[in-house]
Order: C-alpha cells, then structure tokens, then sequence
C-alpha cells in the first residue's frame, strides 16, 4: 500500500491555518501547572495571549507560577476570569474539578479545552450545550513543548471538536493551537472517541506497559543466567534510548540502516519470536477493553476506592533490581540530565 493510500482523508492545520486574534481580547484559564500546564501557559503568554492559572492556594506551583510572571489565582477564580478554561490537571482529578470550580462559572459561548479525551469520551465530564468543548493535544511531553517553543520551533499535536455551540469551536481550537506552538509543525484533525482511545492503548500496549515488561523480562532473563546486573542494565534498558532515537528520527528503516548486520539480522528473525500471535491477540484484548470502556471504569473505581491496587504495585515495583542498579550506574553519567525540567 503506498503512503498516499495510507494516509488519505489526512487533514493537517499550520500556522497559516489559525488566526490568534480570535483570542485577542479574551482570558485564557489554565487549570493546573504541572509538565503540560507550564507549557501551555508560558507558550500562550509568549504568544501575546491573556493567560490567568489557576490552582489551589496550598499548591506548591502556586509560587513558581509567580516567578515565571503569569497570573495565579485560586481555581474557581481562574475560572470565572477565563473565555477559554484548559483543563490541564491528572485525570482522575478532573471530575471533582470540573463540578466544583468550572462548571458554576462557564458562561455561553465560552469554552471548555481538553488535551486529553478521557473525561469527555467515558461521561466523566459532562459539559452544558452553550459552550463550545475542543481538544488540543501536543503530541510530547510539556517540557519537550517548551523547549521547542523557545527555540522558534513547535511539537505536532491532535485537534477535534466535542461541541460547537458558537459554530466557530474549530476556528478556536486552531487559534489555541497556534497558540501554544502545535500549529507550528502540524495539528492534525482527530476525534476525542480515536485521541481517547489509541493515546490508552498506546500507553498500555507499548509506551509504558508493554516496554517497561519488555526491558524487566529481558533483564531478569539475563540476571537469571548468571550475567552480571550492570551488563544487563546497559544491553535491557541503557541502550532502548540509543534505538529508539533512531527509530524516531527516521522509523524503523533508519534504526535498521544504523545498527550492524548482525543487529538487523536478530531484529528481523528474532522479534516475531518475542511478539507473536498470541501477544497480537491479548494486544487486541486489551484494545477492546479501552473501547467498551472496562479500563475506563477499572481505573475510576480504583481511584474512588483509594488507589489499592496501584499504590501496591507502584511501591514493589520501585524496589526492583533494575531501579536499583540503575540507580547507580546512572550516576555515573551525569550528562544525562543536560536539561532541567520544571
């Protein structure tokens, strides 16, 4: 199949595209200021847009919003203050938020911004009909957004539209986008249902779930078999960053180009051994529980029940061997924090 196949019906959005007057005049409220919120601030603040945050007067960013010069008042506050209120905290917090501190204050024609469908897509959130509901989504973490914002450049993003009340949502959306620098790269034209569910099995399958296990299982193995800890450190988890970086500059075909023929030959014989059938089909399991959203009420019901589950799981699993001797090898190359993050 060739790439125009693969890709028709592809709708991309640039600078060009997005008019930010649109926000001229008007309040962006951005609820939260962890990664994506100080990235989405500054970068709005940057782009001459009227930026207030908003958090709860305890909050330790409460200060550090200071410092970095926007406004910071208490959530409620934001919200009434904001044309465009951004929800920008963790997901399970989101609800309780949106019912206590947004909702009272959204006014019609307002809007309410997203950068990550859940509580939209799974009834979390609910939203009035006089408001428009869109999403932008940066497709990297915030402090990756920030630093290419600074340095004149942008990280693609998702765009999509829930509800169109003032029948010019998109045209808001793309403004926002513009806004924080996604327009800059591309924005590409999705659904809050299709954002909500490939950013879940994403996460899951491969980003978090299914490479942290991959890395785990191979350095067990090799432990198990008498090889030193530190060697299966460096050959499981050390070098997935010198592969990977390839695998994102240039896709798969670059990565292979790069590493030796014994390298690629191992890849392209050995892999299907590790991902086979039977991983295809637990993968499409696991897919279909995001779709019909049993992941969904699994995870609200973990939250409402205190986090058992995850806290347990989190907690045994920072004491693993490879944390450990990560730990120590990663002191050895203090290059690897060259940045900091805020």
């Amino acid at each position: 199949m060739k790439a125009e196949e693969l890709l028709k019906g592809l709708k991309i959005y640039y600078d060009a595209d997005a008019d930010l007057n649109l926000l001229k005049g008007r309040t962006v409220a951005v609820i939260g200021y962890g990664s994506q919120g100080r990235a989405h601030a500054m970068n709005l603040q940057d782009s001459g847009v009227k930026v207030a945050v908003g958090l709860r007067k305890s909050s330790p960013r409460w200060k550090q919003v200071e410092e970095d010069g926007l406004e910071v008042m208490e959530t409620a506050a934001a919200a009434k203050a904001g044309d465009l209120v951004v929800m920008l905290t963790q997901d399970h917090l989101q609800p309780t938020i949106w019912r206590n501190d947004i909702l009272p204050h959204m006014k019609d024609g307002d809007a309410f911004v997203v950068a990550h469908g859940f509580n939209l897509n799974y009834g979390q959130i609910i939203p009035p009909k006089n408001i428009d509901v869109f999403m932008i989504a940066p497709k990297s973490p915030g402090h990756t957004m920030r630093f290419q914002f600074e340095d004149g450049r942008g990280v693609p993003g998702l765009v999509a539209v829930f509800q169109d009340f003032t029948g010019k949502a998109k045209d808001y959306a793309l403004a926002y986008g513009k806004g924080v620098g996604c327009a800059r790269a591309g924005i590409i034209e999705t659904t809050i249902e299709e954002e909500t569910e490939t950013d879940l099995f994403g996460e899951q399958v491969v980003l978090c779930g299914g490479i942290t296990e991959l890395i785990r299982a191979a350095f067990e193995t090799l432990v198990e078999a008498g090889y030193q800890p530190a060697c299966a450190y460096f050959e499981c988890l050390h070098e997935v960053k010198l592969i990977t970086d390839l695998i994102y500059q240039g896709g798969i075909t670059m990565m292979r180009y790069s590493v030796s023929d014994t390298a690629e030959y191992g890849d392209i014989t050995r892999g299907k051994v590790i991902i086979d059938q039977g991983t295809r089909e637990r993968m499409k399991k696991i897919l279909k529980d995001i779709q019909t959203g049993k992941f969904a009420s699994e995870w609200i019901n973990e939250n409402m029940v205190g986090r058992p589950t995850f806290n347990t799981i989190v907690r045994k699993e920072k004491e693993h061997p490879i944390e450990l001797v990560g730990a120590r090898l990663r002191g050895m190359m203090p290059w690897i924090q060259e940045r900091e993050v805020k």
